[in-house]
């Protein structure tokens, strides 16, 4: 089992950035691929980017190459996502969503691959 807690969420202008923080429980973490997925308003749970239990893949949704940036420290249990140059159609719930996999460098973008979520965390980005 995996617990996952969302952090650093919030306003900000349009250009701006914000790190978010995903902490985990539980001592299986480094065997987890972790992605990020958003929903805003309306719309579908989408896949913003993943990284492999490894940390030696990633894999970014075409909106967000460029400005966003995952890494993980499994000594830590927390996996991070830097969000540079946002946008105002950044805004959503950023949600962090863990799947435990023997692959070192699987990096699953379906959310129906991921067994455990958050509670996610609200990025508002102003125009």
């Amino acid at each position: 089992q995996v617990q996952l807690v969302e952090s650093g969420g919030g306003l900000v202008q349009a250009g701006g950035s914000l790190r978010l923080s995903c902490a985990a429980s539980g001592r299986t973490f480094s065997s987890c691929a972790m992605g990020w997925f958003r929903q805003a308003p309306g719309k579908e749970r989408e896949f913003v980017v993943g990284i492999s239990r490894s940390a030696r893949t990633s894999y970014y949704t075409n909106s967000v190459k460029g400005r966003f940036t995952i890494s993980r420290d499994n000594a830590k249990n927390t996996v991070y996502l830097q969000m540079n140059s946002l946008k105002p159609e950044d805004t959503a719930v950023y949600y962090c969503a863990a799947v435990e996999t023997g692959q070192f460098s699987w990096v699953p973008r379906s959310l129906y691959d991921y067994a455990y979520w958050g509670q996610g965390t609200q990025v508002t980005v102003s125009s």
